[in-house]
């Protein structure tokens, strides 16, 4: 039994079951007992590896394609170089060793990130002891702004209803018997369907009886607040997450822990909770927010387009040869269609006049 079980048991038990959007966000964020707040999630030891820590070739290129976006509107200087959850800062530090190659860049670049976990900003201290840390995104300075955002959405609270014969009946966690000692955790239905299905995306309001459907308000209003940021003051976003390109109706709340998954309502806390990255809804929330979204479109094929393999192959140049077979596996996990070439999806915003970046082609008018 932890220490945030019983939180929640608490206030459960005082205010009835919990939307599944506040469960989430307290078993991850909770200011004492969240998963992010306690630990260093990342690595062999942890819980999962992320494409930065799988290879450097990874943060190189977006680092390279950065500059290339950054080149494309005219060099502003300064600009904000902004990441939204850095991990260790891995991907950031891989991408300023590339940017030291583009002239004038890194004196125009003010780094920036946006982090709550105590222990991950002690590790990205060390990689970027240059940075400017805070808690949200709306506490980051105006300007031109060139961000990144890996593996960041899809841990971002969602909320989840399920289609009942009454109706669209939100998802609640509420307390159940517990098999041993301390509380348990189970989904429940709210009795009371929606009013209006107007929340859920065009989609998925149609789906037959027994069908999931799941919306991210927190993330439709960060991508939003990045676009109108990139619309005002100029520079692009970058996302990369695993998800799905078109809004569908479907259950992807999942649990991982020491690399294999989890029950999301087991031990709150102790697991990383995420959920598929709806990619047209974010796009949809960059064009209400001024911009112009570019794909999205497979990271294996975004990172060729880019030249990981041209890179993979100079690192393999000067490598032993148990060097160049670990360059190889990193090629293959990354691009790979079976491992995360077609799962993870890139989108990139841009303000309406720039260019198409790197990696994406020309934007098709939205249906």
């Amino acid at each position: 039994m932890t220490l945030l079980a019983e939180h929640l048991a608490r206030l459960i038990r005082t205010t009835g079951p919990l939307p599944l959007s506040h469960y989430m966000a307290l078993a991850l964020g909770h200011p004492e007992h969240g998963y992010y707040m306690t630990r260093d999630p990342l690595g062999a030891r942890g819980d999962f590896i992320t494409a930065p820590e799988v290879s450097q070739m990874f943060g190189e290129l977006l680092g390279l394609w950065i500059a290339d976006t950054w080149f494309a509107q005219g060099r502003p200087s300064p600009f904000i170089l902004c990441e939204l959850g850095p991990g260790r800062g891995t991907l950031m530090a891989d991408a300023l060793r590339a940017l030291r190659s583009v002239p004038g860049i890194l004196d125009a670049a003010r780094l920036h990130l946006v982090e709550t976990s105590p222990a991950l900003r002690t590790e990205q201290a060390v990689r970027l002891p240059h940075a400017t840390w805070h808690d949200r995104f709306d506490g980051v300075p105006p300007g031109p702004l060139f961000l990144i955002a890996n593996e960041f959405f899809d841990a971002l609270p969602i909320s989840q209803f399920i289609r009942t014969k009454q109706g669209w009946c939100e998802r609640h966690v509420a307390l159940r018997e517990a098999d041993g000692d301390g509380p348990a955790f189970a989904p429940v239905l709210a009795p009371v369907p929606l009013a209006s299905d107007a929340v859920l995306p065009l989609a998925m309001r149609d789906a037959p009886v027994g069908s999931i459907a799941e919306i991210s308000p927190a993330s439709a209003a960060i991508a939003e607040a990045i676009a109108t940021r990139i619309a005002e003051h100029g520079g692009a976003a970058l996302v990369i997450d695993y998800g799905h390109a078109r809004s569908a109706p479907g259950d992807t709340l999942q649990a991982l822990r020491a690399h294999r998954f989890a029950d999301p309502f087991e031990a709150p806390g102790e697991a990383d909770i995420t959920a598929h990255v709806d990619f047209e809804e974010l796009a949809h929330a960059a064009r209400r927010g001024g911009a112009t979204a570019h794909g999205p479109v497979e990271q294996g094929a975004f990172l060729k387009t880019l030249g990981i393999e041209a890179r993979a192959a100079a690192l393999k140049s000067r490598a032993t040869p148990k060097q160049a077979h670990d360059i190889d596996t990193a090629l293959h996990r990354l691009t790979a269609s079976e491992e995360m070439g077609s799962l993870f999806k890139v989108l990139a915003f841009t303000p309406t006049a720039a260019p198409s970046p790197a990696g994406f082609p020309e934007p098709r008018e939205p249906h």
